[in-house]
């Protein structure tokens, strides 16, 4: 084999061994789609500290935040939320969160729900469910990485993609001699 042949096979190996793809979890199995339950998950607990599932895995996965996104539209979030921007809900795209912007504080206030206005989602959501919202929601105030940001909504554009306007042609510039009119 030659040298530059062999040289640029490992250089391809050596690139192709160093690149990070983002793991997808597209079925978290048993362990991981069970509901959540609506135990609180605060400072003080009764018994020794709460154990919480990793929830760094959502906060690192793009498609984890881009399906929170989805979820949040699917659950009517949007409704009170109002896509983040507040409206009979608080807003979650500001730094003053009434009830905390730590994932399990947001876990918490999911799955138990808050007085006046906020329902619970307990024994309704599968638990990996509500840690992709909570990723979703902390990505609406900036609190995760930008390379872990959700994909655009479509719903939300105000001016129509670029491939789906209709074919215009701009006028020709060049000035055309003006034709006399003849008597």
């Amino acid at each position: 084999m030659k040298p530059i042949a062999f040289i640029s096979i490992l250089a391809t190996a050596l690139v192709l061994a160093g690149c990070k793809r983002e793991q997808r979890v597209f079925d978290p199995g048993p362990s991981g789609s069970k509901i959540a339950n609506g135990v609180a998950v605060n400072e003080v607990h009764a018994g020794g500290p709460l154990t919480v599932p990793d929830h760094g895995a959502y906060d690192q996965s793009a498609y984890a935040v881009g399906e929170g996104k989805r979820l949040f539209s699917a659950f009517n979030c949007v409704g009170c939320h109002n896509h983040g921007g507040g409206g009979i809900g608080p807003a979650l795209m500001d730094a003053e969160w009434i009830y905390g912007s730590h994932p399990e504080q947001i876990y918490s206030s999911i799955v138990q729900g808050r007085p006046d206005g906020m329902p619970s989602f307990a024994g309704k959501i599968p638990d990996y469910q509500v840690w992709e919202l909570v990723a979703y929601v902390r990505s609406l105030s900036g609190q995760l990485p930008a390379d872990v940001a959700p994909g655009r909504s479509d719903e939300i554009q105000v001016k129509k993609a670029e491939q789906a306007k209709k074919e215009e042609h701009p006028p020709d510039e060049t000035p055309q001699p003006m034709e006399k009119e003849k008597p």
